[in-house]
């Protein structure tokens, strides 16, 4: 044993490296502090696996191909009341209100399903909670939810949500307010037809 001019002993056959982990390697005890790290990595990524990745098992299989199975659906608008039948559980199309617009989120159904971890959301309007990044009953109102006490950012990230599930998903119509009449849609067949008839 010798000292190394730093105050720490080593073996003659240690080499010359620092804390004794070879030439130019790391110290034994920050490899094992990597190792445990990458244990630990590991281990969190094979729990979050077990409790949504096969959440959706074999049952989880065939929902996701009953809903690519399903026709596109037609345009409408939706109550409160009508928008909850969409949950996945009773129906297998799976809708959600985001700032007032209605979207089929049934293709996503292994994350807005019932056993999914935006299940929460499915047949309800998602805005106060997606605003919010609240998973939680609390961020979901039984009735109309204007959003009025929402703050800029809130609201912009509302906006930002709208952004992307029009990107992602159809659009199915609008959630109406309380005494709001439905709109009359038609075909985009029917409208072809219409315009070569004029």
């Amino acid at each position: 044993m010798a000292d190394d001019g730093e105050g720490r002993l080593r073996t003659e056959g240690s080499g010359g490296g620092a804390g004794g982990g070879g030439a130019g390697g790391p110290p034994a005890g920050e490899m094992l502090l990597n190792v445990g790290l990458l244990a630990l990595a590991l281990l969190a990524a094979y729990r979050l696996y077990l409790r949504w990745g096969t959440r959706g098992g074999p049952g989880g299989a065939a929902r996701e191909r009953q809903a690519a199975a399903l026709p596109r659906m037609k345009r409408r608008d939706f109550s409160l009341e009508q928008l909850r039948e969409f949950d996945g559980a009773r129906d297998p199309r799976i809708l959600l209100a985001v700032n007032g617009k209605v979207f089929d989120v049934t293709k996503g159904s292994k994350f807005y399903g019932p056993e999914g971890p935006y299940g929460i959301f499915a047949g309800r309007d998602a805005s106060r909670g997606l605003a919010t990044f609240c998973l939680d009953k609390d961020a979901l109102r039984d009735e109309y939810d204007d959003l009025s006490d929402l703050n800029a950012v809130q609201m912009e990230s509302v906006r930002e949500w709208e952004m992307q599930f029009k990107e992602k998903y159809d659009y199915v119509g609008r959630l109406l307010k309380p005494g709001e009449e439905p709109s009359e849609y038609t075909d985009e067949e029917d409208t072809k037809d219409h315009t070569k008839q004029e």
